[in-house]
């Protein structure tokens, strides 16, 4: 394939994997098979070698670009200004087997921790137990805890995929397929956002921009997550596999109660143990 115009392109250094390059722009033209020809038109970021071949630390901040699986699962569009397209393309693929998580099955089986369970069902009786409100759950996903909430309820996810399974087992909320970092609500619209193992997934520039849009649109603020084990990293990039076979890279964070609550300014502890944490702020 000749080019039109000759290319010059620094080379890269050699220590360098190219596929580390950070790729603002991919567009997919392709049907779901695999076998099948993809056209793929590609904005790349051409990173200059530095001193010895080392990289500036603020050239790459995590995987930016489509993985196999985004592509796989035709969820390759880009979405400027919202969460990722990885963790965006991820959940979308994996909505008919999240629920395997809460429930410990499927690829989950194996690993069946009867201290786990204990856990989440006192977690989750702390979430069925706060007073009824007009709550918005951000990030609602398959609704395994959305059916819990007291009040109103309105779930929002970026996914239609997880809103379908949400409609199916929480039929008497309202959905709304939507983005969390510019919720498509007037200020002042519910009592309370909720949300559910979605904080601990966003990167500081989205916290930010997270915890602006739900001060806008409820008074109140309760947070599901995942709590720090002693030994834990604080925050991690997770690899994740799905039931057919691809592999995903996930942001993650751990928190202490105390800890997520100086991030959100302040509250009350409603549940702290081993496995996760809830606070309402």
């Amino acid at each position: 394939m000749d080019a039109v115009v000759s290319p010059e392109v620094d080379e890269l250094a050699s220590a360098l994997d190219p596929g580390e390059q950070c790729l603002d722009e991919l567009l997919l033209g392709a049907d779901q098979r695999e076998d099948r020809a993809v056209m793929v038109l590609v904005g790349v970021d051409v990173e200059q070698p530095g001193v010895g071949g080392q990289r500036g630390s603020d050239r790459v901040d995590g995987p930016r670009f489509a993985a196999l699986g985004e592509v796989r699962h035709g969820l390759q569009r880009k979405h400027p200004d919202t969460l990722s397209l990885p963790v965006k393309a991820y959940y979308h693929a994996r909505a008919r087997e999240y629920d395997d998580w809460w429930l410990q099955r499927g690829l989950y089986a194996e690993r069946v921790r009867p201290d786990w369970l204990a856990e989440r069902d006192r977690a989750l009786a702390a979430v069925a137990a706060l007073p009824p409100k007009r709550t918005l759950d951000v990030a609602c996903g398959t609704g395994f805890v959305t059916r819990l909430l007291p009040g109103e309820v309105t779930g929002l996810d970026q996914s239609d995929a997880m809103i379908d399974v949400a409609r199916e087992q929480t039929p008497g909320a309202r959905y709304i397929q939507g983005d969390a970092l510019a919720l498509p609500f007037d200020d002042g619209s519910f009592e309370r956002v909720f949300t559910s193992h979605f904080y601990g997934h966003l990167e500081d520039a989205d916290r930010e921009r997270f915890l602006a849009e739900a001060r806008l649109v409820a008074p109140e603020l309760v947070v599901l997550d995942a709590a720090l084990h002693e030994g834990e990293p604080r925050a991690e990039w997770q690899e994740r596999v799905l039931e057919d076979g691809s592999r995903w890279t996930v942001y993650k964070r751990f928190f202490t109660a105390e800890g997520l609550l100086a991030e959100l300014g302040g509250g009350t502890v409603l549940h702290q143990g081993t496995w996760f944490v809830l606070v309402q702020a």
